[in-house]
């Protein structure tokens, strides 16, 4: 039994009676959307479309905790999802058997993470995982997330446009790998068109006096923070990432060769060369029976985790608010470069791939490139007003503009 009727509403609905049989009753606003009438007088909203050349028929939820509105509302993103070639049936069973992305991302780091990453990058999609993804998508249903969900996922984080990038980064491959285990059926990655936001890079280094200022700062923190000095001493020495010396051990440093053998850094194992100030720290520093780590922790066998809090510290004292840890690595390839090493030498102090990650340290200081402006242009000058009189240059602003003999 069918009944026309106009816009479904409160009012209507009050008029309605239970019969013998189920009916529907249609409104007038929304096609397709109708509320079903049972024999014992239970209402359910529902909504008719087509999909894959059958007539389908899915329920939105019983009249009371749905209002009319609302379960209008619901018809038309409904038939919004028809529209773009969804079946809601279809999604509704998967989703009650879809893994929450929460579960998901245990069996991406299982089956994915921990057996085809190196130690370094499982660190950083670990971090995503734990701070970003599941914090704010965690109880969401892998088959279920739609482009506009990642969208607004990653504005969230828009403040932060680097870790939200490389956040997006590792969603999405855990989409790719969904799709390819039969988690997601859809075959459709909802982070895929997701535009990345513009990463400005900071070119931070550190000048003489700077440089003084965070040695006294240092100095001054030593007896309170002792593994945290030595981690940044060691940083400012050594030109190293912050992970490869918060994970530095002793097994991997031989003082007597002055080198630091890194079995697993970004880019692969290499060898870190030590100058004598960064041998003389090491040999000062204290190795902690059954600890295998030169920076040590709180935690028996571990090694320092946190060293934000103690350069917040060291940096106000030193007067460096804008200074971060990475920008003491920024400071040593800089020093490196004014002290007249090339790129390609400052590329192996780094450990750098390629020449194109050492570039951008052309940059970092003024000073070497304007020393050398200023020797180009005594030369040049010299050579200019060597052919002309000094008394032609007199009154002259700009002594390259000579003044014709008369």
């Amino acid at each position: 039994m069918e009944a026309a009727m106009p816009r479904i509403s409160k009012r209507i609905i009050a008029t309605l009676q239970p019969a013998e049989k189920d009916y529907i009753v249609w409104d007038d606003q929304v096609a397709g959307f109708a509320l079903r009438v049972w024999p014992s007088g239970r209402m359910s909203y529902v909504v008719h479309y087509r999909a894959n050349g059958r007539f389908r028929r899915y329920t939105i939820g019983h009249h009371g905790p749905w209002t009319a509105d609302k379960a209008r509302d619901e018809a038309i993103k409904i038939l919004a999802r028809v529209k773009d070639g969804n079946d809601p049936n279809t999604e509704r069973g998967e989703e009650r058997t879809s893994p929450t992305i929460s579960q998901f991302c245990k069996t991406f780091i299982e089956r994915h993470v921990k057996t085809h990453l190196k130690s370094t990058t499982q660190a950083e999609y670990q971090r995503a995982i734990d701070l970003f993804i599941i914090k704010k998508i965690g109880s969401r249903m892998v088959a279920t997330l739609t482009h506009s969900d990642v969208v607004a996922f990653h504005h969230a984080y828009r403040h932060i446009p680097y870790q939200a990038n490389r956040t997006l980064g590792v969603l999405s491959k855990m989409f790719s790998l969904a799709i390819l285990w039969g988690v997601r059926t859809d075959n459709v990655n909802p982070c895929r068109g997701v535009k990345r936001y513009k990463e400005q890079k900071r070119e931070r280094y550190l000048t003489t006096e700077e440089h003084q200022r965070l040695g006294k700062a240092l100095d001054d923190g030593r007896s309170a923070m002792p593994e945290a000095v030595n981690a940044f001493q060691l940083l400012l020495l050594t030109g190293c990432r912050l992970r490869e010396i918060q994970r530095l051990k002793w097994e991997y440093v031989f003082l007597d060769e002055g080198i630091i053998r890194l079995p697993d850094s970004k880019n692969g194992a290499r060898t870190v060369q030590l100058g004598e100030s960064a041998i003389g720290l090491l040999g000062d520093i204290t190795r902690v029976e059954g600890n295998p780590y030169v920076i040590t922790g709180r935690k028996d066998g571990g090694h320092l985790t946190d060293l934000e809090k103690p350069w917040r510290r060291i940096r106000k004292e030193a007067g460096l608010h804008d200074v971060r840890i990475h920008d003491l690595r920024h400071s040593f390839a800089s020093d490196a470069l004014e002290l007249g090493e090339d790129l390609v030498m400052i590329g192996k102090l780094l450990g750098h791939r390629d020449l194109k990650s050492t570039a951008r340290y052309a940059h970092l200081k003024k000073e070497p490139i304007q020393r050398a402006v200023k020797g180009i242009d005594l030369k040049i000058f010299t050579a200019l007003v060597s052919g002309g009189s000094e008394s032609n240059m007199e009154g002259s602003k700009n002594p390259l503009v000579l003044r014709s003999s008369v």
